[in-house]
């Protein structure tokens, strides 16, 4: 049997699980609406790491809500397939064959890897898409962009479910239309930011490939307020990919969603730094006169 040494870093790891538990205890049954995606879907270290950060959310009494992406695989199984996509003023065209192909990838693809990972790290997941169960139902966002959708209804009863029998859910941004077999692809940030509206969530982390939200000088800014963001979108400081993201964010917070953070998710442990400790790890966007959470 190996000997037991104390040592400075298990010191270290003491101080911080004693540090986290007022935060452990603020958060203790909110519910944490997680989206997930970019380059950390395609590593498989980042992947399991994420998986146990999710896996410990639940442990210690938050209700977890996992919403993925997938564009990278999405792309690359268009490209096997030879379906060519066109695309309006930037955006691609879904027309009927790719969302065929964009609803076997999400949700048979990338959706069971992240359950399939949680699972491996100790927590119950179930993987669905805002097909089941009607959880959203979708209109066309733009008619010249075809299946792409806007979610008008929301059912997230299936969502509570869940949580009352201690499992994880796991959902792919692919819903259903008020036709018959109509299939949408959603944004992956707009689902989460619907789902979150629905579930008056605590908190919606946006796991992104940047730092946060910066000002003018390229600073991250760690707190803001709605109006401080949409005054930033109006001068320019918040501008391209920016843009929907915070407007995500004041769609949640208008819903009822206590808080946003937009965060660097190839951070090691992103979510528990944000969660857990005292000066989070990005941008949160929150009404100014909420009273904080706990």
């Amino acid at each position: 049997m190996k000997p037991r040494r104390m040592t400075q870093d298990w010191t270290t790891t003491a101080r911080t699980l004693s540090e986290a538990l007022p935060y452990m205890q603020r958060y203790s049954g909110a519910v944490v609406v997680v989206k997930f995606g970019g380059n950390a879907m395609g590593d498989d270290e980042a992947m399991a790491q994420f998986a146990r950060d999710i896996v410990l959310m639940r442990q210690v009494g938050m209700n977890p809500v996992v919403v993925h992406g997938g564009g990278p695989m999405i792309n690359e199984m268009l490209g096997k397939l030879g379906i060519t996509s066109e695309f309006v003023r930037g955006k691609r065209v879904t027309d009927k064959p790719t969302v065929q192909v964009v609803e076997m990838v999400l949700t048979g693809l990338v959706n069971k890897r992240i359950v399939q990972a949680i699972m491996d790290e100790g927590g119950r997941a179930v993987g669905l898409s805002g097909k089941d169960d009607d959880l959203m139902i979708c209109e066309p966002d733009d008619p010249e962009l075809g299946f792409v959708g806007r979610p008008v209804e929301m059912n997230v009863q299936v969502l509570r479910d869940l949580f009352s029998a201690g499992i994880i859910p796991v959902v792919a941004p692919v819903a259903t239309g008020r036709g018959a077999n109509e299939t949408f692809n959603v944004n992956g940030d707009t689902a989460a930011g619907a789902i979150a509206g629905a579930l008056q969530a605590d908190r919606l982390l946006l796991l992104t490939d940047v730092a946060g939200v910066k000002d003018a000088s390229g600073k991250v800014i760690t707190q803001m307020t709605p109006e401080e963001v949409r005054a930033m979108i109006g001068d320019g400081t918040i501008a391209g990919g920016m843009i929907p993201k915070t407007e995500t964010a004041l769609a949640a917070i208008d819903q009822g969603v206590r808080g946003v953070v937009i965060l660097d998710g190839r951070v090691p442990n992103a979510c528990l730094l944000e969660l857990f400790t005292e000066d989070g790890a990005g941008s949160i966007i929150r009404a100014s006169d909420l009273a904080p959470l706990g």
